[in-house]
């Protein structure tokens, strides 16, 4: 399934959930004639594990998951409404899918504007919010009555159906954000913090590694805050007490012999005790915090925490601790206001902070966001001026960090492997947000598989590596990061 019209540009639509989507249609129909969903998973990482149990309880009943509209006796479309080119993508997609199969349900972030839907699109058949997992089973149901015969009710895997492949997840450990940043309309859209349990966290990891999974992305509206809703109460895993914080939960996760990954980190003073733990090695030396700008003025109209100094020396500190650290971050140009001035320092702070990985976007004036009525505007010229010039600076970083690389041997976790040989990534690398290692020429490897590889190459994003000579008997197993 495909979106005719939208022409990507800064989204947070993944690749990975299309082509799961698509592989598993293959291997898992059953030919229930009356049954068939298409199922199209556009945004973040977040949308995505609410896709998954979505998809889990509909394969637990029994009705088949098919790769194209035509197949379908029914598409469910969950969408993303974070900025403006997120809500053209799936506006375009829920008309695509209206067009094709005539037959459309709609979930996710942007559901909660169902007016603004429905202006759009008054046919389609219901509409819902975020993580509005039985709701949207009920309207299937109201829909597409459920199979007479259920083949699934023994066999759909204990840990669900996953929209990644089968060596990594996404682990999510809370709904919400308590945040009210000026340019963001995401408490609106999924509530206040809500933390999970520390032990059905602690269970899904578990189940996660037994279903060969080796790479756990730890992921939230606002990862650092878990537990905060509950004061960190007790709870207890394997019948041990463990506290509801991220750092226990790191530690606990840390002991499953996995990559773990953290993102989206919100720079409360407690993560740095996190550090520690990366230098360890329990958890990766990987850090994804959204700074989003350095100046203070425009970082108290943000409603956001911090300043360029403070920053600064806290990104010293870490590495001082763990000197293999990544950060991975994102930043806003053009927010309402900002002077020529205050964009010189955040290019400043950009090229004495040396960041390894950098996302970019301009300010979108996202409909329902208090930012939008700041005075001030900045022209959408002087935007994209400004965006240009501070990939530029990043891109001369990035460049020389990923050159400092070069000769040194790193355990590569293999992804996909093509006519060119094998493409994977290393500890400093997300899927599908960072960069990739080329191993050229290599095809005797499996994705999932670990090997250790030496960097000959770089560019300003990835890295082209060698096999080295020698390699673990047990690649796949090893969770050491460098």
């Amino acid at each position: 399934m495909t979106v005719e019209k939208f022409d990507p540009k800064q989204t947070t639509t993944l690749d990975a959930p299309k082509t799961v989507l698509k592989e598993a249609a293959a291997s898992t129909q059953t030919g229930n004639a009356q049954s068939r969903i298409g199922f199209v998973s556009l945004g973040c990482p977040k949308n995505l594990v609410d896709s998954e149990r979505i998809l889990t309880q509909l394969r637990t009943e029994g009705y088949d998951v098919v790769p194209t509209y035509n197949d379908a006796d029914l598409v469910i479309v969950n969408t993303c409404g974070f900025i403006d080119a997120a809500v053209q993508e799936s506006l375009d997609t829920i008309g695509e899918a209206l067009k094709e199969n005539g037959k459309v349900i709609v979930t996710g972030c942007l559901g909660i504007k169902e007016d603004e839907i429905r202006e759009v699109h008054p046919n389609v058949l219901a509409i819902t919010g975020p993580h509005a997992y039985e709701e949207v089973v009920n309207q299937v149901h109201d829909h597409l009555p459920k199979p007479g015969h259920n083949p699934f009710e023994h066999l759909i895997p204990d840990h669900g159906v996953k929209l990644t492949p089968r060596h990594y997840a996404y682990l999510k450990i809370s709904e919400g954000c308590n945040h009210r940043c000026t340019f963001c309309i995401i408490p609106s859209m999924r509530g206040d913090l809500v933390s999970r349990p520390i032990g059905e966290i602690l269970d899904e990891a578990k189940r996660l590694k037994n279903a060969g999974v080796n790479e756990l992305l730890v992921i939230s509206q606002d990862t650092s805050a878990y537990g905060i809703d509950v004061k960190h109460r007790t709870g207890f895993w394997d019948g041990m007490p463990v506290k509801t914080h991220l750092l226990q939960l790191c530690q606990k996760l840390g002991e499953m012999g996995m990559w773990v990954r953290l993102h989206y980190v919100y720079p409360y003073p407690h993560v740095d005790d996190l550090i520690p733990l990366m230098n360890e090695g329990k958890i990766l030396p990987y850090l994804d915090i959204p700074f989003q700008h350095a100046n203070k003025r425009i970082l108290k109209l943000m409603k956001r925490p911090g300043s360029a100094e403070r920053t600064l020396d806290r990104i010293k500190k870490w590495r001082e601790q763990c000197p293999q650290l990544i950060i991975r971050s994102t930043f806003i140009v053009g927010f309402p206001g900002e002077t020529e001035a205050e964009f010189e320092e955040l290019l400043d702070f950009i090229r004495e902070a040396e960041l390894d990985r950098v996302g970019c976007f301009a300010y979108s004036p996202v409909e329902g966001a208090v930012a939008n009525d700041l005075p001030d505007p900045v022209d959408e010229k002087v935007k994209q001026q400004r965006l240009e010039r501070f990939m530029a600076v990043q891109s001369e970083i990035s460049a020389a960090r990923l050159k400092a690389r070069v000769g040194q041997e790193y355990q590569i976790v293999i992804d996909s492997v093509d006519a060119e040989g094998a493409v994977g990534r290393c500890y400093a690398d997300a899927p599908e947000v960072d960069g990739v290692v080329h191993l050229n020429g290599v095809y005797d490897v499996k994705p999932g598989q670990r090997v250790w590889a030496e960097v000959i190459h770089t560019n300003e994003h990835d890295m082209w590596a060698v096999m080295s000579e020698e390699q673990d008997e047990e690649p796949a197993e090893e969770s050491d990061t460098e």
